[in-house]
């Protein structure tokens, strides 16, 4: 554990988180290492290793911090807004996941690698925000659309989990992907996160 004080060790690990978001924008998950953020951060590997065991648990301390970020967004629809339609829900919504790209591509990586190579402790920490974010959804539909049956919710929220899962391939694509695409003949219409994601929610919402 690291010898510094709380308040320098939180610094710390958001420094080390920092440099992994940092990295990956440019730079594929398999070839991001420790040792690559610790060059990053002009640090050495055995002071990340004080905070975190593997370079997976960087990541998902990232991807947790993302879920975060969001659930601040949805709670920030239900303190700020008393009822609303099911279109500026659907757009309010879609909105929230357009301002979190990098939370999109983490949700598209192959998780179960990630879980396998973390600590249980960190673990529970990722799984407890996703279980937040999801309380934070299903808080909107009971504020908003207090018409909707349990079923209804239920239903809504066991399409759109997945679905966000899918959102970043589809609207990030490389030009690799785009020439393949267009040489394998598939029709292909380029749609961004706020647009893609509005149509869902208006789908599952249906008539209301």
């Amino acid at each position: 554990m690291p010898k510094s004080s709380g308040k320098s060790s939180s610094t710390r690990r958001e420094e080390i988180m920092d440099a992994c978001a940092s990295l990956y924008e440019t730079m594929s998950f398999k070839d991001i290492t420790v040792k690559e953020i610790s060059k990053f951060i002009s640090t050495t590997r055995t002071s990340i290793y004080n905070y975190f065991r593997t370079k997976e648990e960087i990541f998902l301390a990232v991807f947790k911090r993302e879920y975060e970020y969001w659930i601040e967004n949805l709670k920030k629809l239900t303190d700020e807004n008393d009822k609303m339609s099911s279109d500026e829900f659907a757009s309010a919504l879609a909105s929230s996941l357009d301002k979190r790209p990098l939370l999109l591509k983490l949700l598209s990586m192959n998780m179960y690698d990630m879980e396998e190579n973390s600590g249980m402790p960190r673990l529970v920490e990722f799984k407890r925000a996703y279980g937040n974010s999801v309380q934070a959804v299903r808080d909107c539909l009971n504020k908003f659309f207090p018409d909707m049956t349990e079923s209804e919710k239920q239903e809504f929220m066991l399409m759109f989990f997945p679905f966000i899962y899918g959102i970043y391939p589809y609207t990030f694509t490389t030009e690799k992907q785009r020439t393949a695409i267009e040489r394998a003949g598939i029709e292909y219409t380029p749609m961004s996160v706020y647009e893609i994601s509005y149509i869902e929610i208006k789908k599952l919402l249906g008539s209301r």
